[in-house]
């Protein structure tokens, strides 16, 4: 990972906590230890991230932003709700399972202390698949349940599958973006 001539430190640093917190856990993921896996003094970790908590929050938005843009490309806005949720279900996975490092970081975040903060701040930032669920023709669909209830019912589980390895046939994917479109919306909806 460079620019030019200069490595891009701050990169490297963002997916050694990555990949250390997708193997390890976050208690196997110190300053140090960050700093020796991206092949840079403990210091200069420090120099670009007040601490490892801003660290956190960094690679989640990284990871956060790539996976939404990785989305809204392979979606169609003008798509049935329907539709339009199986094709994100489906990209999710697809990107995810791609490196599957990236869904164990997430799945680690979502269960760590430092959960809340990252997502508030994502939020703040402008997160574009949580602006994609809340569009008005999606939204009056679902169920009347908290976001992260919703999240867990649905494409939480592409997110943990992929995080376990897990590798589904088109079938089976179709047949999960079918169960967990009917875990979340309203009884009435068909379709």
């Amino acid at each position: 990972m460079t620019t030019g001539t200069a490595l891009d430190r701050p990169a490297l640093i963002r997916r050694a906590l990555r990949d250390l917190v997708a193997e390890q856990g976050f208690h196997g993921a110190s300053m140090s230890a960050v700093a020796k896996a991206a092949g840079v003094a403990t210091g200069t970790a420090y120099v670009h991230y007040d601490s490892k908590e801003e660290l956190v929050y960094a690679t989640y938005l990284e990871l956060k932003r790539a996976l939404g843009e990785y989305v809204l490309s392979r979606i169609d806005g003008e798509a049935l709700p329907a539709e339009r949720y199986g094709l994100i279900w489906r990209a999710i996975y697809e990107h995810l399972t791609e490196d599957p490092a990236r869904a164990r970081f997430l799945t680690q975040l979502e269960a760590s202390p430092y959960y809340e903060k990252a997502h508030q701040r994502l939020i703040e930032e402008g997160d574009p698949l949580m602006e994609e669920a809340a569009r008005p023709d999606l939204a009056e669909l679902l169920i009347p349940l908290p976001p992260e209830v919703l999240y867990s019912l649905s494409i939480g589980h592409a997110v943990r599958l992929a995080a376990a390895g897990v590798e589904l046939n088109p079938g089976e994917i179709d047949s999960l973006i079918e169960a967990t479109w009917r875990a979340i919306t309203r009884p009435e909806v068909v379709g």
